[in-house]
Parts: C-alpha cells; structure tokens; sequence
C-alpha cells in the first residue's frame, strides 16, 4: 500500500521519561477514536432496513428487498477478510476514515439520487459497495487495540469497545425519526445518516495513530510486561508479516478458528434475522408505528451495551477465561426471547418490545467473545485477518442468509416459518460452541 495506508515508520524513542505519560494520553485518544468511528460505521450500516417499509408500499416485496439488503452482508464479509488482511499491512488511522467517508457517500447518494432506489439491482450493487467499504472499519479496530492495549487487559478493553456498535446502531432508530420529522420524506434515513457519518469518519482522521512505535514508544507488550501465551511470542511479531504467512499460517490451518467461525455464522443470523427484519415485522404482523418501530429497533441496540459487559465479564471472572460457557448461557437466553417475541400476540407492544430488548441484551455478548476468541488466537500482525475470517462466516454466511433466506421463506409460508429458522439457528450456535469449551481458556 502506498499513501495513507502504508503503515508509518518507527519514530525516534522518545526519552524513558516521556514514555508512560505519552502511553497513557495516546492509549485514551486512540481508544476514543475507534470507538466514536466504530459507532460511525454502524449510522450507515443498516439504516436502510428502516426504509424498507416505504420501499415494500412502492410495490417491491419481502423477498425484493432481502436479497438488495443481502448486498451489504456479502460484500462486508467479503472485505472484512480480505481488506482485513490489508489492513494489517496499513496504517489504522488513515484507512479506517477512507472506509466510513467512502460508506457514507454510498448512503447519500442512495438518498439524494432518485435512479438509487430505483431497483432491486441498483439497489443491491449500491448495497454491495456500501457493504465492501463497511468491511474496512472493524479490522483497523482489531488492529489498534492489539497495538495499544496487552493480552490480560484486552477482553474488557474489547468489551468496552464493542458497545460502540450498539451506540451507534442504537442511533440509526431516533436519527430516522429525526430526518422524517425534519425533511417529511423517507429518503432521509438514507442521506441524513450518511451526512453525520462524514463528520465521524473526519473524527477518526485525527484521533486514531497507528501503533506505538510510529510515536516513538516500545510495542504494549514491552510497555506493559504482558507477553501472550497462546503462541510463542517474539520480536519478529513486531515486523509485518506476508500476506501468505498470515492466510496459510495462523489463520487457514488453525482449526478452533474454524470452529467458531461456522458457529458465528449462525450467531450472526440470529442477530440480523430479528434485527434486519424487525420495522418489516413490527408493522405489518404487530402493527407498531413508525415512531414505535424506531424506538424498539434502537432500545434492541441499547439493550446490547449492559449485556455486552455483562457477558465479557461473566467469561473473566466467573468463568476464568473460558468463552463458551458464557457464550451458551447468552445464547440460550436469547433464544427464549425470540420464542416470546414470536408467540405473542399482536396488541402487546409492551411485552414485544421487552423481548427485543432482551433479545439485544442477551445476543451481542456471543458475537463480542468470538471476536475477542479470534483476536486470542493469532499474532497481533495477523489480528486483522483473524477477527475478518469470522465476520466472513458471520455475514456471508449468517447476515445474508438472515435477509435472503428469511424474507422469501416469509413471502412463502409466512412469520412462523421465518421464526423457526431463527429458533434452529440459536440452537445449532450452541452446539457449535459447546465443542470448543475445552479449548477456550483465552491467552
């Protein structure tokens, strides 16, 4: 990579003196930046999903709209893996703003330009573009707190971190609400987003640094006394590796990875199966209102930030380090929730909107610990790789099958079906990650 992208060289030491309050003012600045630009990436994800309501009352279908919104989940599974891989060979700082400003001007185009939503194909390849720059905020994340923060303080340094999509996820609901209010037409909720994503993506450019040694400082692990012992570490996990040593080596060939990959894949289609479908549900099967479906998609969001720390606390110190049990525990109580949330009746907004808190509760803890599991797994030059490997299985395989899979089995045999799979998809996860319970004791 050239540019902006390429990682900066190593500065100059700076004196022993200056080194522990440099550390400690860049480690705030860098964490704050990711996390606000993370929260950013999430105001013009799935936005789209809020507008789907209008699009089915232009005519266009359930099945229509799942494969265009299906656009954003290939494409980001796709780039988390593969520009993960870049990112680990670039500077965090300079590819994570490239990737949020690109997204949000997909957005506002599709807001702004009539042809954007026009059809399902042009609706799905701008989908598909905003679904492959989206891939480029997660893996310079990765990439940053395996800098800037050691192994025994990562899984709650993570867990803090991992709150920001649900901030800014849980923002997506009252800013459409806003842009409706505001401008009295649906195609608000795609520009007005995209418009506060470019102040974001700004943010991000000059918050975020890279690594340590690019300011002057010895790597975290020297800083901190706190080596990993997942794998054997040593200096020449300071230089960065081949693209064919991070693929062949610590990633294709390391099987627990493989594992919790295939069990994201089913994680993720729980999250996204309720999540992506809930306005299209809420108001045609509970006849919720606009305003009433906004807030129950953003308190699902919210919901996530208590039980994302909850749930990464209950791994550390109840569970002393092991990632299934907590991992199972959660996903058993979300799948309760969406067995209430699917059986009540309709004219019960209150108990369906506390099943989708609960739902958002209770789900995002399992995606935030096999995040962390991957980042334990590989060496800090291959994080990004690691952590994009399970997202390829978790949209590829989870997100789209959520929107394509869903949406036609609901156009064909109705919200019964649809919930069954869901229902199969909490259970297969379970099984999945109760195969690794002897091995997810984390570095």
């Amino acid at each position: 990579m050239i540019g902006p992208l390429k990682p900066p060289a190593h500065r100059a030491a700076l004196a022993a003196d200056n080194v522990d309050s440099a550390y400690r003012r860049l480690r705030w600045q860098v964490f704050l930046g990711i996390f606000v630009g993370y929260a950013g990436y999430y105001l013009v994800r799935r936005n789209f999903t809020l507008a789907m309501p209008d699009l089915i009352e232009l005519g266009y279908s359930r099945t229509d709209l799942g494969l265009a919104l299906s656009g954003v989940s290939i494409a980001y599974g796709l780039s988390k893996f593969v520009m993960g891989n870049v990112s680990d060979r670039s500077n965090a700082r300079g590819f994570m703003a490239l990737g949020l400003a690109c997204s949000a001007l997909v957005m506002i185009f599709m807001g702004t330009v009539p042809i954007a939503t026009s059809s399902v194909a042009i609706m799905f390849t701008l989908l598909l573009l905003n679904g492959w720059f989206q891939g480029m905020g997660w893996p310079p994340s990765g990439r940053v707190m395996v800098h800037w923060f050691s192994p025994s303080e990562r899984g709650t340094k993570m867990a803090i971190w991992n709150v920001a999509h649900n901030i800014g996820g849980g923002l997506v609901g009252p800013i459409a609400i806003l842009a409706v209010a505001m401008f009295a037409d649906w195609h608000a909720i795609l520009y007005l987003h995209g418009f506060f994503a470019l102040a974001v993506a700004i943010y991000i450019y000059l918050m975020v640094r890279d690594t340590p040694q690019s300011q002057g400082l010895p790597p975290i692990e020297q800083y901190r006394n706190d080596y990993p012992e997942a794998f054997d570490y040593n200096a020449s996990h300071e230089h960065e590796f081949s693209a064919k040593d991070i693929f062949l080596k610590y990633v294709l060939s390391n099987r627990l990875l493989w594992v919790i990959a295939i069990a994201n894949a089913f994680v993720y289609f729980v999250r996204y199966g309720v999540l992506d479908w809930a306005p299209t549900y809420l108001s045609q099967a509970k006849h919720f209102s606009f305003e009433g479906t906004g807030w129950a998609y953003a308190f699902y969001e919210f919901a996530g930030i208590p039980g994302t720390l909850l749930c990464g606390w209950m791994s550390d110190r109840v569970f002393g380090g092991r990632r299934a049990p907590a991992s199972i525990l959660f996903m058993l109580a979300t799948l309760i929730c969406v067995v209430v949330y699917w059986l009540n009746p309709a004219g019960n907004p209150a108990i369906d909107t506390a099943m989708l808190i609960g739902i958002g509760f209770f789900i995002y803890g399992p995606v935030m610990l096999i995040g962390v599991h991957a980042l334990d797994l590989a060496p800090k030059k291959a994080a990004g790789t690691a952590a994009g490997f399970t997202g390829l299985f978790g949209y590829v395989g989870g997100a789209v099958g959520a929107s394509i899979i869903i949406g036609a089995v609901v156009d064909r045999a109705g919200w019964n079906a649809g919930f069954s799979l869901i229902v199969g998809a909490c259970v297969a996860a379970m099984i999945l990650l109760a195969l690794t319970m002897r091995h997810s004791r984390h570095a």
